[in-house]
């Protein structure tokens, strides 16, 4: 998968689209308290002791075999209540230990936050997802073979617009030029139009999603930031997660991020490769597709709280489920991708549903949520850089959601500061709706909550 490519992967209520309908992470919290009160009272089964060595494992080798100096992941679900576990370190300068509870970027899992504007946007009637680009941003997409009168704002959240990546061609500039400076969306843009086409027909393309925001912002006169605070961080209770707009350091505690140093390392792992601390950036650069900051927790809440139905309508979410074929070199084999949202197959059968991250800096992070209800988030401070390593990456996320007893798992035992605690076809342009395999996902999610 290239590095840039994540960057930057139920019954409505009323006003399904305008405020969420949640009471927030206090509610959530008391269910937590329930179910782990719960657990001590009667002894948490054994599976949960199996799932939390699985998933131990599978971090356990992401720190000693694949050089991440600290992986941490959050867990929720029915059975087991909500549990971390955590390898590493926070920072390789003092050694401080990797916290499920500590901030991160999360790149591209921002992509989903701002689909979901965009469907609740839908659901008002404010915005029709077959609409074209040019009916709300007229004269933005124009040149190089691209065209907004051909575009709709579907194609822009599923990447098939054909709109090339800006990232891409600003990466490939030395990191000095850019790491610390703003960029305006419409800059993005231009700098998109400039490149030569995709080759494929699904592209990922952080640009679809600055486009996006950039519509969301003519329909609603508010900036997309403005916007997700309002239907999504504030009434979900998402107290750690945030835009930082041109603060290039992160507020609060928060795990610093490495990335391959190209010339003298600041830092290095003892027999390994040097690595350069990114914690610092400007992530103007990712806008609506790549800049919040938030934590394991938060992540969890917000998809739980969109497949639990409290951010958009039934109806919604299920076009939020329509998927295309993606490319496996920009994903991963047997991928999928609707409008914000990867659906990817688990080992012990069915999919799940969420998105992944990285930012230049060295954050990864990726939320998901399984066949029954069951969330995983994991944080690793810096990016996999081989195929094996991301492969295990993903082997993580199936430790998190499938039954221990079928979940993969890695053969390495060592562990580096590990931490573990518990705290409870019907095709339309060319799309496909998969579904999961267990059709009360949604209500587990409420009764869990």
């Amino acid at each position: 998968m290239a590095a840039s490519a994540l960057l930057a992967v139920a019954v409505p209520a009323a006003n399904a689209s305008g405020t969420a309908r949640a009471s927030g992470a206090a509610d959530e919290a008391r269910a937590t308290q329930r179910t782990t009160a719960a657990h001590r009272a009667t002894g948490a089964p054994n599976g949960c002791d199996a799932a939390r060595t699985a998933l131990g494992r599978s971090l356990d080798t992401l720190v000693t075999r694949h050089g991440i100096p600290g992986v941490a992941a959050e867990v929720i679900g029915r059975d087991c209540g909500r549990w971390t576990a955590e390898r590493g370190v926070a920072d390789l300068d003092t050694g401080r230990p990797m916290r499920a509870a500590d901030r991160l970027r999360i790149g591209s899992v921002t992509k989903t936050f701002t689909a979901t504007v965009v469907v609740q946007l839908a659901d008002e009637g404010r915005i029709g997802l077959d609409d074209p680009v040019e009916r709300h941003l007229p004269g933005l997409i124009r040149g190089n073979g691209h065209d907004g009168r051909t575009i709709t704002v579907r194609q822009l959240l599923q990447h098939t617009s054909g709109l090339p990546d800006h990232v891409e061609a600003i990466v490939a500039r030395p990191v000095e030029e850019w790491r610390l400076r703003h960029f305006e969306p419409r800059e993005l843009v231009a700098t998109a139009l400039a490149m030569p086409r995709p080759a494929t027909g699904w592209s990922y393309s952080t640009t679809n999603y600055v486009v996006a925001g950039l519509i969301v912002e003519k329909v609603t006169g508010h900036g997309v930031e403005a916007e997700v605070r309002r239907r999504i961080i504030e009434p979900l209770g998402l107290r750690d997660t945030y835009w930082p707009g041109d603060h290039t350091r992160i507020r609060g505690p928060h795990s610093r991020s490495y990335f391959p140093a190209v010339g003298p390392a600041e830092t290095a792992r003892p027999g390994g490769t040097p690595l350069a601390d990114g914690t610092e950036w400007n992530m103007s650069l990712g806008g609506a597709g790549g800049a919040l900051v938030s934590t394991p927790g938060d992540v969890n809440r917000f998809f739980r709280g969109l497949f639990g139905g409290r951010l958009v309508s039934a109806h919604g979410l299920a076009e939020m489920k329509r998927t295309v074929p993606v490319d496996p070199e920009r994903l991963w084999p047997g991928a999928r991708y609707g409008l914000g949202l990867i659906a990817s197959p688990l080992t012990c059968g069915g999919m799940w549903w969420g998105h992944g991250g990285t930012v230049p800096g060295g954050h990864r992070a990726l939320g998901a949520i399984g066949p029954d209800g069951r969330g995983i988030a994991l944080a690793l401070n810096k990016v996999p850089d081989s195929q094996e390593a991301e492969a295990d990456f993903l082997a993580a996320v199936d430790a998190g959601l499938c039954p221990a007893d079928r979940a993969p798992h890695a053969s390495s035992t060592d562990s580096t500061n590990g931490t573990e605690s518990t705290t409870g076809t019907d095709s339309t342009n060319g799309t496909e709706s998969t579904t999961s395999t267990n059709s009360n996902g949604t209500d587990q999610l409420r009764e869990t909550e």
